[in-house]
């Protein structure tokens, strides 16, 4: 038994010698190895045909627009219309007190009937004074003073016709109806108010909003043959969003400001709906042709430096990666106009901008634009709910 236990200790201890050789090889065998390079999402950059536009700042603007003014003086009796409602053309907004015009209407028309009676009964003397001259019975200077009153008194008459006619006219404004069609705004007097006292008072402005002007400036010198009438115009709200109906070129003014040494431009856009409103500030699209060669990458590839200026991460075929400045033209809806510092055929860093630095490496994989519209994926087994133990 005791050879047995001496026997077992050696074969123990030669084990523990030869695992105690082995390890310093085992250690030389794992040596410390390098991070693989961080993968990023690159596009090759390539040339296509896009439309040349310029984006300006602009503003909406009313194509018509009429204050509702009191033409004549009176107590507002009654407000006909809704506040930012639509009116047409001789729509009835306001009425005035009318019993004063009224009086002085049925006062002209009296007047002109008593003229007319004395019109007739003074063609009637002038008549029989040239038959009486014929015959030699009266002299001519009789005559003459019936053909003078024949003459005032048709003057009398022209004069009563127009007061009466002005009667009528003056009776009709204390009816005050809508000047042209368009968006009414709101009141600016309420029923009791007396008005036109000595001035027009203005009592409300009428706006068409369709169609609606928007007018913008570009400077005299990037005027070129494109802006011509009828070229198309897009508008871009604040929010970025393109509105779906394109406009036209109205006209480019002749002047130039002489201050600024820019161009005041018209465009005229539908707007059915009504949701252009005047005074709002949007982005004006301005067609220009179409660029054949232009360079476009997705705005997020774009970086920009401390002072502001644009730049964009490149990586070679040897997976280099490099900081290359950029001049960048317009943003369009495909992305951004790089006009300047990239070339056709270059791996432009799109995502993983964190992972690298002018001068590392990277593994450069296809970037996969995401879509726009999302499909929801088909309810899973997995998805569902676990029964609960009081459901089982």
């Amino acid at each position: 038994m005791q050879a047995c236990s001496f026997s077992s200790f050696v074969q123990c201890l030669a084990l523990l010698v030869l695992f105690v050789a082995c390890e310093p090889a085992a250690a030389e065998v794992a040596p410390a190895g390098e991070p693989p390079p961080p993968e990023v999402s690159t596009i090759v950059v390539a040339s296509r045909t896009v439309p040349r536009v310029r984006e300006l700042p602009g503003r909406l603007v009313a194509s018509r627009v009429a204050e509702v003014r009191a033409r004549v003086s009176g107590i507002v009796l009654e407000r006909v219309f809704e506040e930012g409602s639509d009116v047409r053309q001789g729509d009835v907004l306001f009425r005035l007190e009318p019993a004063v015009y009224r009086a002085d209407r049925d006062e002209r028309s009296a007047a002109l009937e008593r003229a007319v009676a004395t019109l007739e009964q003074a063609r009637r003397h002038e008549k029989r004074q040239l038959t009486l001259l014929e015959r030699q019975t009266v002299s001519t200077a009789q005559h003459d003073v019936a053909d003078a009153a024949l003459k005032q008194a048709e003057a009398d008459y022209a004069s009563a016709k127009a007061r009466l006619v002005r009667a009528r006219i003056d009776l009709d404004h204390a009816t005050v109806r809508a000047p042209i069609g368009g968006r009414i705004g709101r009141t600016l007097v309420t029923e009791g108010a007396l008005v036109g006292d000595g001035s027009a008072t203005h009592l409300a402005t009428i706006q068409q909003i369709d169609p609606i002007y928007v007018d913008f400036v570009q400077p005299a010198g990037m005027l070129d043959a494109s802006d011509r009438e009828g070229a198309e115009v897009e508008i871009l709200r604040a929010d970025g969003s393109r509105h779906p109906d394109v406009g036209r070129l109205l006209f480019t003014d002749v002047n130039v400001d002489p201050g600024t040494a820019q161009v005041t431009m018209r465009a005229t856009f539908p707007n059915p709906d009504g949701a252009l409103l005047p005074g709002t500030y949007v982005r004006v699209r301005l067609a220009r042709g179409r660029d054949t060669e232009a360079v476009v990458v997705p705005p997020q590839a774009i970086q920009r430096s401390s002072a502001g200026e644009a730049q964009a991460f490149v990586v070679d075929d040897a997976g280099k990666v490099a900081l290359k400045p950029l001049r960048t033209g317009p943003l369009t809806e495909h992305g951004w106009i790089v006009e300047d510092g990239l070339a056709p055929g270059e791996q432009l860093v799109v995502e993983g901008f964190q992972k690298i630095h002018p001068g590392g490496s990277a593994r450069a994989v296809p970037w996969v634009a995401p879509t726009t519209e999302t499909k929801a994926a088909p309810p899973t087994t997995e998805s569902k709910a676990a029964p609960t133990t009081a459901q089982r």
